[in-house]
């Protein structure tokens, strides 16, 4: 048993030994076939390898011999232009070198040529002399004598063809001016035929019935006294039914006078406190009136960028009046005349219609000083910034300075087209009216004399004096000279009656 025991332990392990030994023999064949595949697959892989970095080499390769000859090719072809441009220089300078040779050559013939120029040159002068000397043997006369005697008798007869040149242009320029400047001005009036208006010193005030009038006057007149203090208006009531006259030579008081009117009867309270009141107020507003009456003007003519007072001024031309004729109608007219007038000529149309408005600003200042107004009004157009050649034309339209712009004639053309309509202008009014402003600017010459009317066509001056500054002895002292100094001084139908007014007003305020 026990052999058999050991028998079996030992055959179990030589077959250990035996299996072991077999193992060993086959991984080693196996590692030895699996070495192999590796080489093998190795040598596959380096040959792969190298075959392409053989392509990349020749790839690389390829490409770098392209390059080189694309640069190569750029540099024959920069070597052939500068071959050609060396052959074109070269050819220029033989081209220069030749034209210099010509040059040369042709400044030698010129000198050549010079020289035997000056000798014939000197020949003729030679050959002249010879000849003056004959010519001054011949006619007994130097050569310096006969040039003066030929000279005078050229010039005299330049002269008289000159004269007689002249003489048929300026009678052809003469009949074509005239031709021509009769048709301009025909055109022109042809073109801006506005209606003549004429101003009267009297205005008329319609009421609803005859009882208002009581109330005007108020109690023992002082209703109506205020009214024409406060407005410088005489108001006359009279028998004329349902109408009250407004009479004054100032269309700015007439109007102020109309309107205040107008509001004490609508609003029915009238007394001297409310008289006041609404003189004031009106007088506001006919100033406001003046200025947009200035602006729609300058609107309607299409004349820009005058100042503000200018414009004022403008506006103020509706409420005067010029030898009858109202004094606005008359500066746009003659703008209107200006302008079609100067595109006629060819000339600037704004300047001419803008100077054309401003013409006549002298005769409507505010303090209305001792000038001719044209001169006044170039004076207020320089005062606003208008231009040199605007302020000339207001200032020369009645000649009184010197024209230095083409404007200046055609103003005064203008302005004498528009005031000789039939109709337009009456001289009587417009001395009337003068007469009565020199009455009361004389009055205002006075010291203490704060205000002046001239009512009843002039008839009466109403002097209104501060009372602080004038006693009632100097009251009578003042009326006494006013009344000397007009009968001394002015013309005037009939006479005229002096009222100096000193008031004494006393005014507190309850707070």
């Amino acid at each position: 048993m026990i052999t058999i025991i050991i028998t079996g332990v030992i055959a179990l392990i030589v077959g250990f030994v035996l299996g072991y030994l077999l193992i060993n023999m086959t991984l080693k064949y196996r590692s030895k076939n699996i070495i192999k595949e590796a080489e093998a697959e190795a040598e596959v892989i380096k040959k792969d390898k190298i075959l392409q970095a053989k392509e990349k080499f020749l790839q690389i390769k390829a490409e770098h011999e392209k390059q080189v000859n694309a640069r190569n090719s750029k540099i024959l072809l920069a070597e052939n232009k500068l071959k050609q441009k060396d052959a074109e220089l070269a050819r220029k300078m033989e081209e220069c070198q030749r034209k210099i040779k010509d040059a040369e050559t042709q400044q030698e013939t010129l000198e050549a040529q010079k020289e035997l120029l000056e000798k014939k040159h000197a020949e003729l002068d030679k050959f002249k002399k010879q000849q003056i000397e004959q010519l001054e043997a011949i006619s007994g006369m130097s050569a310096d004598q006969a040039k003066e005697k030929l000279i005078s008798s050229l010039k005299d007869e330049a002269e008289t063809e000159a004269m007689s040149y002249v003489n048929e242009i300026m009678e052809e320029a003469k009949m074509t001016a005239n031709m021509e400047a009769k048709k301009i001005v025909v055109k022109t009036i042809q073109r801006v035929a506005t209606e003549t208006a004429t101003e009267n010193a009297v205005s008329i005030f319609h009421i609803d019935s005859d009882e208002i009038k009581g109330r005007i006057i108020g109690r023992e007149g002082r209703n109506i006294r205020a009214l024409e203090a406060a407005t410088g208006v005489e108001i006359i009531v009279d028998d004329t039914p349902e109408a009250i006259v407004l009479s004054g030579f100032d269309p700015v008081r007439r109007e102020i006078a109309r309107l205040s009117l107008h509001q004490l009867v609508t609003d029915g309270r009238i007394h001297p406190a409310r008289i006041e009141e609404v003189v004031n107020k009106v007088k506001k507003q006919i100033e406001e009136e003046i200025v947009e009456t200035g602006k729609r003007t300058t609107i309607d003519l299409g004349i820009h960028g005058l100042h503000p007072e200018l414009i004022r001024l403008v506006g103020k031309m509706k409420y005067r009046s010029s030898y009858g004729q109202n004094l606005l109608q008359h500066a746009r007219e003659t703008a209107n005349l200006c302008a079609i007038m100067a595109a006629e000529l060819g000339l600037n149309v704004k300047k001419a219609k803008r100077a054309g408005l401003l013409h006549d600003i002298g005769k409507v200042p505010d303090d209305e000083p001792e000038l001719p107004h044209a001169i006044l009004g170039m004076r207020l157009a320089e005062k606003y910034k208008e231009k040199p050649d605007i302020c000339n034309a207001i200032g020369a339209h009645h000649e009184e300075i010197e024209m230095t712009t083409m404007i200046a004639p055609i103003v005064q053309a203008c302005d004498a087209i528009s005031g000789a309509r039939p109709g337009a202008r009456r001289e009587v009014v417009e001395s009337y009216i003068k007469r009565l402003k020199e009455m009361e600017d004389l009055a205002l010459s006075y010291n203490g004399v704060v205000k002046t009317y001239a009512i009843q066509a002039g008839r009466e001056l109403r002097v209104v004096v501060g009372s602080e500054k004038v006693s009632d002895t100097e009251a009578e002292k003042i009326s006494y000279e006013i009344a000397k100094k007009i009968q001394d001084e002015m013309t005037y139908p009939g006479q005229v009656k002096v009222t100096v007014i000193r008031e004494t007003r006393a005014i507190n305020y309850a707070k």
